[in-house]
């Protein structure tokens, strides 16, 4: 009886993977698809904070040039500084 159960097992499991060989190829390829949308919509996300912080940045140092605590000169050069890569 154990011998048929495992006969019955691999014949259900021989006919599942012939019908389904195509479905494979289909899976990868969505799946390298998504990752890369991920990938996208992330840098682009991350670009868009980065730019808005600069710019938010600016708008302070040029708030403290205009009040008088900060020097044009100095103003200049924290804007030409190159920022630290982390």
């Amino acid at each position: 009886m154990n011998t048929m159960l495992m006969l019955a097992d691999s014949t259900a499991a021989m006919d599942f993977g012939q019908g389904n060989e195509n479905l494979i190829p289909i899976i990868a390829v969505a799946g390298g698809l998504l990752v890369a949308i991920v990938a996208i919509v992330s840098s682009m996300i991350t670009s868009a904070k980065r730019t808005r912080q600069r710019e938010e940045t600016r708008r302070e140092i040029a708030a403290y040039v205009a009040e008088g605590s900060m020097t044009p000169e100095d103003a200049e050069k924290l804007l030409l500084a190159e920022p630290k890569k982390c």
